[in-house]
């Protein structure tokens, strides 16, 4: 009995299935390939990788970086201009800063007392005092700020960066976020959406583990890694016979990729986590010998070790705190106490190891706060004006660009969207954000969208 072929089979026996050949060696060929490879930049970078210090809730830029002594002279004053359109909810009269500033370095930044160590390193900072965003809500601005849409899930921008460059270590993945939030997006924030699932952030515990309890989900095997090495070999060439038989498959492919993975991270991971031999004088100068600095600090030393080690994006989290509608002097005094050293200390370590030439620094939070009183002692969200500043990769050190109105309530000079910041960090990568696609559903996606420039007068 002369056996009946299925369509697929007809095709592959016959001459249409010259088409199947071609496919099967360009499978073939994706199997050799790795995807995290190191990938040539458009453009001779600045940068090679970036670190990123979110501070999760929105921190107040007139109480930290944007002094305005106006604000302190009218305390208690109405606003003399119209509020927002669009806000998060009511608010009254102008509220002064508790905190008193000063200026610090040659470049005489204006800092407030809150930050006395980050002061310190002034000179090495460029503090953008004119950005902006397009949502009041937490959700949607986290959202914003880290894929650069506050309505539709798409690749985070470490994705983006993950997918342009490559890993310069294959052994370790190119993006990792440490102690990330669970909520206001959770996931989305640092999941690669529709680009290959191999570019998601790999995340080390949660904003509700400690940070020294921080690490990859099941880096421990439990058998030899021989045996793991013939269980994935099995499931990978099961994988792919399931791959010749259908064609291609996206999530079975990253599957695959992530199995491989996850097998050549339990070596490399544990080596990169492990604090032992760094020296007593660096774990103070990252606040590890102070329960208030401990847990932060042990994230910015993680973040210079995975920069040390090749990862092209490392995300730190100090997640949920800076969201004062209440209490602004006791909570921000407790927030900025837990990161000023930490933050100080990271900048500190990366300059004089050489890699702040080449890791571009970024700090902020998904909004400000309103310059006006919310209840009696707090500030509501703000996205019309706050600050952000950068260091390193390629930017210009000591100085501030940008300017909020007298009262630190609009961007009025020189302003950035986040579009324009994600557009300059892909510039300094050496990355051109309009040709920085991905073809989905019948079209190109960039992580600016349809819009964004460059912030050329940030640029060294």
């Amino acid at each position: 009995m002369t056996p009946v072929l299925s369509r697929r089979q007809a095709l592959q026996s016959s001459a249409i299935g010259f088409g199947w050949l071609a496919l099967a060696d360009m499978l073939a060929r994706a199997e050799t390939a790795n995807p995290l490879a190191p990938k040539g930049p458009h453009f001779e970078p600045k940068a090679k990788r970036v670190i990123f210090l979110f501070m999760h809730g929105g921190p107040s830029q007139v109480d930290t970086f944007d002094y305005k002594p106006k604000l302190t002279a009218d305390d208690g004053k109405p606003l003399p201009f119209p509020k927002p359109r669009v806000v998060s909810s009511a608010t009254g009269n102008l509220l002064g800063s508790p905190w008193k500033f000063q200026q610090h370095g040659q470049s005489g930044a204006w800092v407030s007392e809150l930050f006395p160590h980050v002061a310190k390193n002034v000179d090495d900072l460029c503090f953008v005092k004119s950005m902006h965003g397009s949502n009041s809500r937490h959700g949607g601005a986290l959202l914003e700020l880290h894929t650069g849409s506050d309505t539709f899930v798409r690749p985070s921008m470490g994705s983006w960066v993950n997918y342009g460059l490559g890993t310069e270590n294959r052994d370790l993945p190119g993006f990792i976020t440490i102690c990330p939030s669970l909520s206001h997006g959770g996931v989305n924030n640092f999941s690669s959406a529709f680009l290959p699932a191999i570019y998601q952030g790999t995340p080390l515990g949660n904003s509700g583990v400690p940070s020294d309890r921080a690490n990859v989900p099941f880096i421990a095997g439990t058998t030899s890694r021989e045996q793991q090495r013939r269980e994935i070999d099995l499931l990978g060439e099961m994988d792919r016979e399931r791959l010749a038989q259908l064609g291609p498959d996206p999530a079975l492919e990253g599957r695959i990729e992530s199995f491989e993975m996850a097998f050549r991270m339990q070596s490399a991971a544990p080596a990169v986590h492990d604090l032992t031999k760094e020296t007593k004088e660096t774990k103070a100068l990252y606040g590890l010998d102070d329960p208030a600095t401990a847990n932060f600090g042990r994230q910015c030393l993680l973040a210079r070790r995975f920069a040390e080690a090749g990862v092209r994006f490392i995300q730190c989290s100090h997640s949920y705190k800076w969201d004062q509608h209440e209490n602004l002097k006791a909570d921000h005094t407790k927030n900025a106490k837990e990161v000023d050293l930490p933050i100080a200390g990271l900048l500190t370590d990366l300059k004089r190891r050489g890699l702040l030439k080449d890791t571009l620094v970024l700090w902020g939070g998904e909004f400000g706060r309103t310059p006006v009183a919310q209840g009696k002692n707090g500030r509501d969200h703000n996205p019309h004006g706050f600050t952000m500043f950068l260091a390193g990769g390629g930017i210009k050190p000591g100085i501030s660009y940008g300017a909020t109105d007298e009262y630190g309530y609009y961007s009025v000079a020189d302003k950035v969207h986040f579009h324009d910041l994600h557009a300059t960090m892909l510039h300094l990568l050496g990355l051109n954000h309009l040709k920085l696609t991905y073809r989905h559903a019948g079209r190109d996606f960039r992580l600016t969208d349809v819009h964004g420039e460059v912030v050329k007068g940030i640029l060294a």
